[in-house]
């Protein structure tokens, strides 16, 4: 019985005693700054190199074994392997659970393959652990109108053009109206 923690790590691929996940950086200051930047931006060019600086800070991750996996879930889904990205995901999400960028990044596998539904709840997930991650808040936008929930869709992409009014999916909240308007 003694060595039974032991054994059933092994069995399930887990390595024993491993350490938890420390807490995700605290980039709040930063993102306030940026956002402000982004909302006083002169052009989309401007915007689109504060948007860069955030997701420098979305994707930092908490420690080296989480970046590894979060740069090998990037890395499969850039090329379309989303199975493996899938799995990188997964085991981010297994090791930092309160880290936002590992359901964020699940979720866009998922949006990716057409799995609407199987990605909404990740973004949901990841903006209870960041409610100013404007790539996610973007995400939930989109995936809920591919699941033709357009009224919420709008109501979330307001959200994130409040934070950065240079977003390229506001041109997608103009559609998401006039639609409306005709219903």
């Amino acid at each position: 019985m003694k060595h039974l923690p032991f054994c059933m790590a092994i069995m399930f691929g887990a390595p024993a005693f491993a350490d938890p996940c420390p807490a995700p950086p605290d980039h709040s200051t930063e993102l306030s700054a940026l956002i402000e930047a982004a909302q006083n931006a002169p052009d989309q060019s401007a915007a689109r190199e504060i948007s860069n600086d955030m997701w420098a800070l979305w994707a930092d991750a908490p420690d080296d074994r989480a970046q590894a996996l979060l740069d090998e879930a990037m890395a499969r889904r850039e090329v379309g392997d989303y199975a493996a990205a899938e799995k990188a995901a997964d085991a981010l999400v297994a090791y930092c659970p309160d880290y936002a960028e590992g359901y964020n990044q699940r979720a866009f596998v998922n949006f990716l393959r057409g799995e609407y539904a199987a990605a909404l709840p990740d973004l949901e997930s990841a903006l209870e652990r960041a409610p100013r991650h404007i790539a996610a808040m973007t995400g939930q936008a989109l995936t809920l109108v591919a699941l033709d929930r357009k009224a919420e869709a709008a109501l979330v992409l307001r959200a994130a053009l409040d934070l950065n009014p240079w977003l390229s999916e506001r041109a997608l909240l103009k559609v998401i109206e006039k639609e409306e308007e005709t219903l």
